[in-house]
């Protein structure tokens, strides 16, 4: 019989620290609903839930971006069904204007209709916007490589160009030394700001930048002055003959899927469709003489051929759409069950595993008193 120290106690204290610990690891699993809360608890689980929590993260944006990608096929569908109806019933007028009961001088009342229509279509093609970006308009961007007012930006203090609305084509600035103004035209329309106002003398302050708007053109560009991290700034003159060059923009792409692999993207292409544009080409149309007229028919014909065909396609990616949404959505529901099965409790087990380490936490403290007893009988003893 030892007094120095006692080890049965020593024994069961350690038993009660470990069943303690289980006790509270479990207290902690079923308040929080979650197995794994910290790598302590499963470090290679934790690892695989969390590369399946970042998936999930990038799947459930897929969906949002497939059911905003359908959001704006829809609209662009939309604004096609007006136009089609819209040149449909130009085809009626059309077919009045070819007919010989008409004298030249009522084919202008039935062409002034026709006129009409047309500058609605064109209407229709650029009001037709999602997130403020036309959809059946075309859409244009800087070709940097070709343009020397940005290709040589450190010289003439050009900043980031902003296209609103721009047609493609070639823009020239205007920019006399000590003027205070800022001209830019494409040929056909011409605008001018003035600077002196916004200018430090002859020149951007230092360390801001100021933005022009050229509203009449659809085209915003922002100056640089000293101080900026961009090398260059701006001093009037220095844009003077310097061009802007405008291109047409092939479509747009989803983001469908989680990688950035060509087959989780889609890429669309909604070309200009006003009437005013070369593919309608109703622009060239004239019901001015039965001859005109009869040859109208031909183009409005095509015209709403190649409407109906956009239309076609729009509806056929409206269902690649469909289904992708589907996909995506089962693929979130299988992901979440296997991120589920690794880092959540099992209540059942976790009930259970309470219970067992709450009886073994007071069957010890029953232990550590007759631990103590050991010690009491020794004491009697002397």
């Amino acid at each position: 019989m030892q007094i120095n120290n006692n080890v049965q106690a020593l024994g069961v204290r350690r038993a009660i620290t470990g069943h303690m610990q289980g006790y509270r690891g479990q207290m902690e699993a079923m308040a929080s609903g979650l197995r794994i809360k910290r790598a302590a608890n499963d470090a290679a689980g934790l690892s695989i839930s969390e590369g399946f929590r970042a998936q999930l993260a990038g799947l459930s944006q897929n969906l949002r971006n497939t059911e905003q990608a359908a959001d704006l096929l829809q609209v662009a569908e939309g604004g096609l069904g007006e136009v089609s109806a819209t040149l449909i019933h130009m085809r009626g007028l059309v077919m009045r204007a070819a007919d010989d009961t008409l004298t030249d001088r009522q084919r202008q009342v039935v062409a002034s209709e026709f006129n009409q229509l047309r500058a609605a279509i064109d209407r229709i093609a650029q009001a037709t916007t999602y997130n403020d970006q036309a959809l059946l308009a075309g859409s244009t961007e800087v070709d940097s490589a070709n343009s020397s007012a940005v290709a040589q930006s450190a010289a003439t203090g050009l900043g980031k160009v902003d296209v609103t609305g721009a047609l493609e084509g070639v823009y020239t600035f205007a920019d006399p030394a000590g003027d205070g103004t800022l001209t830019l035209g494409n040929g056909v329309v011409t605008q001018t700001v003035q600077l002196a106002t916004q200018l430090d003398g002859n020149r951007v302050a230092d360390g801001t930048r100021m933005r022009v708007n050229f509203d009449r053109l659809g085209l915003q560009v922002a100056l640089r002055g000293p101080g900026t991290e961009d090398p260059g700034y701006y001093r009037t003159g220095d844009l003077d003959g310097r061009t802007l060059v405008l291109q047409p923009v092939v479509g747009g792409v989803f983001q469908l899927g989680p990688r950035p692999e060509e087959f989780d993207r889609l890429e669309i292409d909604l070309p200009d469709l006003r009437a005013s544009s070369n593919i309608l080409s109703l622009h060239k149309v004239s019901l001015a003489s039965l001859t005109s007229s009869r040859q109208a028919l031909g183009t409005v014909d095509m015209a709403i051929a190649r409407i109906a065909n956009e239309r076609g396609r729009i509806g056929a990616l409206q269902n690649r759409m469909a289904f992708t949404a589907s996909f995506s959505e089962n693929e979130v529901e299988n992901m979440q069950a296997s991120e589920s099965a690794l880092r959540d409790s099992d209540a059942a087990d976790g009930a259970t595993q309470l219970s067992r380490s709450l009886i073994l936490t007071e069957s010890s403290q029953a232990m550590l008193v007759q631990a103590f007893a050991g010690a009491r009988r020794l004491l009697q003893l002397l």
